[in-house]
């Protein structure tokens, strides 16, 4: 076997998992709930025009505005993610916020344990990647039946790595 082809397969991930924040909500369905909000508010401050009482529809007004407002802060939040990739040589953690500012952990896969904080209530509260005195928590966006799934995955991707590069493949 060539030297390349064994430097590509020690760099070939074993795991590579991207995290990003749940939404239930998607750009269509963001429309919609606006939409009817927004008739929901005419139709609801025409009485009210009709008696003379038009303060109570510029009120109306600002509740969609509001909500408005909260669903775009919702959405930009929801760019943010977290990327795990695992390979013979390298665990590399990469966290980037909702503003786009980005950070960037590399372990050594040898020296790399999963540090796992369960309660026998909730499941798994805290999931951490611990080497040399270094710990960085992890899959924060999951639930804790997420994050047990996730963590039983990068652990068997942690001892895979741990092993090595399979050359006969």
């Amino acid at each position: 076997m060539r030297d390349e082809d064994v430097s590509a397969q020690a760099e070939r991930p074993v795991f590579d998992a991207t995290i990003t924040p749940h939404r239930s909500l998607t750009q269509n369905g963001f429309r919609l709930v606006m939409t009817l909000v927004c008739l929901a508010g005419i139709v609801s401050s025409i009485p009210f025009m009709v008696l003379g009482a038009w303060p109570v529809a510029g009120f109306f007004g600002l509740d969609i505005l509001a909500l408005f407002i909260a669903f775009r802060v919702n959405f930009r939040a929801a760019r943010a993610f977290e990327q795990i990739i695992v390979t013979p040589i390298a665990v590399l953690l990469r966290k980037v916020t909702h503003r786009g500012e980005e950070a960037n952990w590399r372990f050594n896969p040898a020296w790399t344990k999963l540090e796992r904080e369960q309660d026998e209530d909730y499941g798994l509260l805290k999931l951490s990647l611990v080497s040399r005195g270094r710990s960085v928590p992890v899959a924060d966006a999951l639930s804790p039946e997420e994050r047990a799934g996730f963590a039983d995955a990068l652990g068997a991707a942690l001892a895979q790595a741990r092993r090595g590069v399979d050359y006969r493949s």
